[in-house]
């Protein structure tokens, strides 16, 4: 009811409309494009650590000092955590920027149907 009431007085764009919408695709294309590996990388190298130390004894040698390998390669995993946040907020700046497009042109979409 709530919905057919906005679509009959033209006050805000349906999700369906921004959905359809090419900027709408291109954003979540782009995001896809950036999130899919970074979360399988992350995934890989989160995982290599238990298997490594349950199947092998890779890690167990010295790397410096009494410090194992695997103590660097866990201490690596925080880093690692870091710079993908990192990446992802400098990336984001571009997805705002797509967003705020998309705001843009359901607006004016929404001013011409208020016209019409």
């Amino acid at each position: 009811m709530y919905r057919r009431d906005l679509s009959l007085n033209n006050q805000r764009p349906t999700y369906g409309e921004v959905v359809r919408s090419e900027l709408f695709r291109e954003l979540m294309a782009k995001k896809k494009r950036f999130v899919v590996p970074l979360t399988l990388f992350f995934l890989a190298f989160y995982f290599t650590l238990p298997i490594l130390t349950s199947y092998s004894d890779v890690l167990n040698n010295k790397a410096i000092g009494s410090i194992s390998w695997a103590w660097i390669f866990a201490f690596s995993q925080f880093i690692m955590t870091w710079a993908l946040c990192s990446l992802y907020s400098r990336k984001s700046t571009e997805f705002d920027a797509i967003c705020e497009q998309i705001k843009l042109q359901t607006s004016g979409e929404q001013k011409g149907r208020g016209k019409s």
